[in-house]
Parts: structure tokens; sequence; C-alpha cells
């Protein structure tokens, strides 16, 4: 069972009308364009934390997730990278780096339709959870930002103040999700089947099964096929349609492709 860390915001009391109601939104790819992990590796990269060539690792799984979608396989390899990036960090400085992460990266991309759905459920006196394997203090940041109630995220080791490179528990990431999700219910009486829950991943179906109301949010092709089975309401913030998208997927990635290859033949002369 994971431990997560529970960072609570601005408390919104819920009416009476839904009391025991809650909405829990997933955040890479679901409230912001991209992975806000990579974002935090960028920062850090500018702050000489690491090298060229770890920042250049974190830019194309960045890349890989904007194009294809989340992958257990990179999540998981984000995660190492990062952890053993992290070993020795101070707290302080992680903390510090959220808010100027959010400030000058994560707030621009936003998707404004995900965010008017978490509005509209604060307006509706429903507390609104982040669920993402991102750490807490980030995701925290993230929710005390945009008002949110609160989050829920993956906690990293800390000694004297510092990261150890080791997680507490796993990473807050699919089934993962759903066992966050039944305790937060236990412990702020919710009645899960009045719940809702929103997601791009199909990693994150034991999420949304778990309420009573899950939605799919810019989902990649296995949740898409999933939603409409199960008929979800499904959501695309992304420019264009699905259809309209491939040629643009393609051509980005020759493009991704060639500017690498550019970068790195003007990085040898």
């Amino acid at each position: 069972m994971p431990e997560v860390n529970i960072v609570r915001a601005e408390e919104n009391s819920a009416s009476s009308d839904h009391k025991g109601e809650a909405a829990f939104f997933d955040v890479d790819n679901t409230l912001m364009k991209g992975a806000s992990l990579f974002h935090v590796a960028r920062k850090m990269y500018q702050k000489k934390a690491f090298t060229l060539r770890d920042a250049a690792g974190f830019a194309w799984k960045q890349a890989a997730f904007v194009l294809r979608g989340e992958s257990l396989e990179d999540v998981h390899s984000v995660r190492d990278s990062a952890l053993v990036l992290a070993a020795g960090i101070r707290v302080e400085m992680i903390q510090t780096m959220g808010e100027e992460v959010f400030d000058e990266m994560i707030e621009s991309k936003i998707w404004p339709g995900t965010l008017a759905l978490a509005q509209q459920h604060l307006r509706s006196g429903r507390p609104v959870w982040l669920m993402t394997a991102t750490p807490i203090e980030v995701a925290s940041v993230i929710a005390s930002r945009l008002g949110l109630s609160g989050a829920l995220g993956t906690v990293c080791e800390i000694e004297d103040g510092q990261y150890t490179g080791r997680l507490v528990g796993d990473i807050l990431h699919g089934p993962a999700k759903a066992v966050a999700v039944r305790e937060l219910a236990e412990r702020e009486q919710l009645d899960l089947s009045r719940c809702w829950a929103y997601s791009d991943s199909f990693n994150d179906v034991p999420l949304l099964s778990t309420v009573g109301h899950p939605v799919a949010i810019n989902p990649d092709a296995r949740l898409r096929r999933h939603a409409r089975d199960n008929n979800w309401p499904i959501y695309d913030f992304r420019s264009g349609r699905r259809a309209a998208t491939w040629g643009l997927r393609a051509a980005t990635g020759a493009g991704i492709i060639y500017g690498g290859w550019k970068g790195f033949s003007r990085f040898r002369r």
C-alpha cells in the first residue's frame, strides 16, 4: 500500500446538498499539458543541480509523453531518474522551486477547460483534490495556487532536511490512486458513488472505476475506447480532434528527431 502525503489548500465547505461528494483530478495531461515533473527537472537544471545530459533525457521523456500519452514504463523511468538526481538536495530548495515552476512553467500549461470543471465543483460545494504521482511538494503548490482543496502525491524520504533518493511507500500511480482515494474517503466520510474522478490515462482506470462519476479528459487511445465502451463522458481540450492530430504527431515526432540531430551536431562542433 503506498504512503502518500495529504496537503490541504484552503478549505471549501460542502453544502448540505453535496455533503459526502468530492472530485479527484489527475494532473499530467489532465489538468495541464505534459508532465509536471519535467518542469521541475528543467528548473533543477537551470539551478545547475544536474547535467545537460540528464536534462536531455527528461526532455525526450516529456516529448514522448505529450505525443503518445502516459505509459507505466515512462513513469517509472522518470521516477527512478528523478530520485537519483534528488538525493542530497535540501527540501527547502524543492519547495521554493515548486513556486517558481508553477509561476514560470506550469500556470501557462493549465487546460482552461479542466480548470473550469474543477471550479464548477468548488462552486457547488464539493472539495477538489489532486491525485498525482508528482512529488507532494509540487502537487501542493499547484493545488494551493489554483484554490483547490488539497493534494495527494508521492512522498520522498527525508533525512536531516535532505532527500535520500528513496520513496516512502511507492509512487502514487495506477492502482495506488484508487487505494489512496478509498483511504481519503474513509477519513473524509465521502460517498464514492457520488464522487467524480478525471484522468487522461488508461492506467487510471482503477481510480475512475472507484467513483460513481468517472470522466475521461484528453484520453489516450485505450482510455478513449474504455470510456466509450462504458458510456463515460469524454472531454478533449487539445487543439483539433483525434483524427486531425495524427499528422501533427508525425510531423512533431520528425521535428523532434531532426532538431535533436541538429542540436547534437552543433554541440559536437
